[in-house]
């Protein structure tokens, strides 16, 4: 029988051989400017270029966030509360969804928000399944309905914008759907997300697999840029619906992609990439150029969690 010492002794020299993952904040190539989020360490913050944080909040669940023209930043407190805050941490302005325009006692859940160009601000609201523009006072102003396939007040929609054009593009999760609605709320253009093959596997992290995904942006050529969520992908799609681009969860050298949140294609033609829920190994947030190079990357384990799905470039070099 081996001696309890000696067996504790060997215990002890093989954990201390085990490299430990240090969570500390680092930024791979240029150093950039960013906004990021995380609801397991309740924070959104202004990161600078050295990782210290210039500005910070305490928030609660959060799927969306942006700094606005004025300096101010648009954020939510829980799934229903939108606020506006000055750089001093001043509320500015409000809405809850779950107390405004006829949503009381229903369940509905904010994933996405935005200010748009004219002052009004952009709601999508998962559970009524709508898209809302509001005034300063919160009245509504524009609607627009909604097609859910499989309704679900938690994931109706993540990601939602109004482009260029006046529609608005619509990542829906549950539904495996991006739609683009017209201002009468008609579907013009609709695409499902593949499975490729592959069978669904629930959750969120590097194991699952299935196309509830994140976001949807159109780009300057008129493609769609997809972040596709428990797919570990990111998809460039042209309106006929042919897949040009693509990044796959193990495509890049030394990262997983898990959770594929915020897409971005940048001017110099390279693609910003959220990963959430790959855990501290991965970085949060990654640049790739069109041949799929990794030339920057963002991971900060000390500040921010395994659940950050919001990224958003503020400056870049």
């Amino acid at each position: 029988m081996m001696n309890p010492l000696r067996s504790g002794a060997l215990v002890i020299a093989f954990c201390s051989a085990v490299p430990l993952v240090q969570l500390r904040a680092e930024q791979t190539g240029t150093p950039r400017r960013l906004l990021a989020a995380d609801d397991s360490m309740r924070r959104l913050a202004i990161v600078a270029p050295d990782n210290s944080l210039e500005w910070e909040m305490k928030v609660g669940a959060i799927h969306d966030a942006s700094v606005l023209s004025n300096g101010n930043v648009l954020f939510q407190q829980g799934w229903t509360r939108i606020v506006e805050v000055t750089p001093d941490k001043k509320t500015v302005w409000e809405y809850d969804a779950a107390k405004m325009n006829g949503n009381e006692g229903k369940r509905v859940e904010v994933h996405a928000f935005q200010r748009l160009d004219d002052g009004l601000t952009m709601i999508a609201e998962s559970g009524p399944a709508r898209i809302i523009e509001v005034n300063n006072d919160g009245k509504i102003q524009r609607e627009v309905k909604l097609k859910v396939n499989r309704p679900n007040a938690h994931s109706d929609t993540r990601l939602v914008r109004k482009i260029a054009n006046g529609n608005y593009l619509v990542a829906h999760e549950n539904d495996g759907f991006v739609r683009e609605y017209d201002a009468s709320g008609k579907i013009v253009w609709e695409f499902e997300v593949p499975l490729f093959g592959k069978q669904r596997k629930g959750g969120h992290g590097p194991e699952a697999f299935g196309n509830s995904f994140f976001s949807a942006i159109r780009l300057a050529n008129g493609n769609t840029l997809i972040g596709g969520g428990n797919g570990h992908c990111v998809l460039e799609v042209t309106p006929r619906k042919a897949i040009v681009w693509k990044v796959e969860q193990n495509d890049l050298p030394g990262i997983t992609l898990a959770w594929v949140t915020r897409v971005e294609r940048l001017p110099n033609g390279n693609t910003m990439i959220g990963n959430c829920h790959a855990g501290p190994e991965n970085p949060q947030f990654i640049e790739v150029t069109p041949e799929k190079q990794v030339v920057w990357t963002w991971k900060d384990f000390k500040n921010f969690g395994n659940s950050t799905p919001v990224q958003a470039v503020l400056s870049a070099k």
